[in-house]
């Protein structure tokens, strides 16, 4: 099956890796990398490593989309982008020796509705080729929650798989959509719920409410507590060994692809999930995503742990 991504606000990420930041302070960089990123293009990256064709779409600014052309190009990815007049985003992400990383993001493109209009005229002469849809990332200016919720439900009425990786009011209007599967983190899903998270069962409530609006698929990412899969034949949970962090950015747009791409090979939940966690730990070893090294991918598979889990 094939698989299209829907990035509406990419960016050009600067991803800087440094000691410790210091706020106020004039501070040394030890290595930086700008690219053409974005959370759906992303997960594009990742399709493409394991051996699929995505095509990806949204916007791009036309004035400065010869990194993105060049990526696109590299990885065999097609391009469905609508063009806007202007610069796409530069979102600057410090990664610092502890893990932690400090996000600057910049607004986005203005898209307007005669813009979002050409962009659902341009999905809706690609649905019929596609029917995996994984939408990723955040909302431009200009487009409302409820625009995203319709077109997820135009994509869902022709019966298409549709993973959702948003957060804030994407996340919250995009559920009414009823996609197949969303990948909150513990606090995405506290606000989805409306309430703090303790451990335990109260995820498992948590998530279980979800479920019930209609998303077959809620994927919980916890950080060093691993992965939490409630899905429609049982809950699953992955252990990750611990790793060196280089950098943290791209680990859940690489969760999301091995999920993505788990659902479209017909693998069991456990398989997807062991391989879609690997992708993620091998993520923050590394500047970017993608597979550096299979040797290395395979031996965090082999290192994480899922086990089923009467819930």
């Amino acid at each position: 099956m094939s698989i299209l991504t829907l990035t509406l606000n990419p960016a050009l990420d600067l991803t800087v890796t440094l000691d410790q930041l210091t706020a106020g302070s004039v501070n040394l960089a030890k290595a930086g990398y700008l690219g053409a990123a974005g959370k759906g293009i992303n997960v594009a990256r990742v399709l493409s490593d394991l051996g699929h064709t995505p095509t990806v779409s949204g916007f791009l600014g036309l004035d400065n989309d010869a990194a993105f052309r060049a990526l696109f190009n590299q990885y065999g990815i097609d391009d469905a982008f609508v063009r806007l007049a202007g610069d796409t985003r530069v979102n600057v992400k410090v990664s610092e020796a502890s893990g932690r990383v400090t996000d600057i993001n910049l607004p986005g493109l203005q898209v307007s509705d005669t813009e979002w209009n050409r962009l659902l005229a341009r999905l809706e002469s690609l649905a019929g080729s596609f029917e995996t849809l994984v939408v990723a990332g955040s909302l431009p200016p200009g487009v409302r929650p409820q625009q995203l919720e319709g077109m997820i439900e135009m994509w869902r009425g022709r019966g298409k798989q549709v993973l959702l990786d948003a957060s804030g009011g994407a996340l919250r209007a995009g559920i009414k959509g009823l996609p197949s599967l969303i990948k909150p983190n513990i606090d995405e899903l506290a606000d989805l719920v409306g309430r703090p998270i303790s451990e335990g069962m109260d995820l498992v409530t948590c998530a279980r409410e979800i479920q019930k609006q209609g998303i077959d698929h809620v994927v919980v990412s916890a950080g060093e507590d691993g992965v939490h899969w409630f899905g429609p034949n049982g809950y699953w949970r992955a252990r990750v060994p611990q790793v060196k962090v280089i950098s943290t950015v791209g680990a859940g747009d690489s969760l999301v692809a091995g999920l993505c791409a788990g659902f479209v090979e017909g693998l069991s939940e456990e398989k997807a999930l062991r391989r879609a966690c690997a992708l993620s730990v091998m993520a923050v070893t590394q500047v970017g995503v993608g597979i550096r090294n299979q040797k290395e991918l395979n031996g965090y598979e082999q290192a994480i742990v899922v086990e089923q889990v009467e819930a």
